[in-house]
């Protein structure tokens, strides 16, 4: 038997390579996501979403999402129910049905793996394409502090993959161009 060898992700895979490995999955790894949290919508997420739900987009924004921003990016998610904790279950979530928006779920729900050996990198792969932002100086800080803390990164998400210009990104991290 020809063993798999591991998939290789970087900033640039594209969606549909990303995809290609994210199986539709119900086990109990990968809905770990959805009893802590939520998915974030991007690009057609939030009127596909409407759609399967037979709702108006006002209608899903202001009783099913919240918007939440990381890396100076705003960004819609399927609203957290907390008790009390700073975290919850998906608003979506139900622990017998599981997914009930599964068909019309949010990209980064579709692509949240955590039976497979390369959910992280999944995880980074979205993150870096849909937060953080080369051309905004604020985003650039931001994840220039998350790599410093321990942040992981795939290739070609190096600050200097992201702002070649040297001089550029000096000037940016040392906040002389805002």
């Amino acid at each position: 038997m020809k063993k798999l060898e591991k998939t290789k992700l970087n900033k640039n895979t594209d969606v549909k390579e990303v995809l290609k490995l994210s199986h539709p999955c119900k086990c109990n790894a990968c809905t770990v996501g959805c009893k802590h949290g939520s998915g974030f919508l991007v690009g057609e997420d939030i009127p596909k979403l409407a759609k399967f739900m037979n709702i108006s987009e006002e209608v899903l924004k202001k009783e099913f999402l919240e918007e939440v921003e990381k890396f100076n990016t705003k960004r819609y998610r399927p609203k957290i129910l907390r008790k009390d904790r700073p975290y919850g279950k998906c608003v979506f979530f139900d622990q017998e049905i599981r997914c009930r928006v599964h068909t019309a779920k949010p990209l980064e729900c579709k692509i949240s793996m955590g039976c497979k050996d390369y959910g992280e990198e999944l995880s980074i792969w979205f993150m870096l394409n849909h937060f953080v932002k080369k051309d905004d100086a604020e985003s650039v800080r931001r994840y220039a502090s998350y790599l410093k803390t321990g942040g992981k990164t795939l290739e070609g998400a190096e600050l200097k993959d992201l702002v070649p210009d040297k001089e550029k990104l000096k000037k940016i991290l040392n906040f002389e161009i805002l």
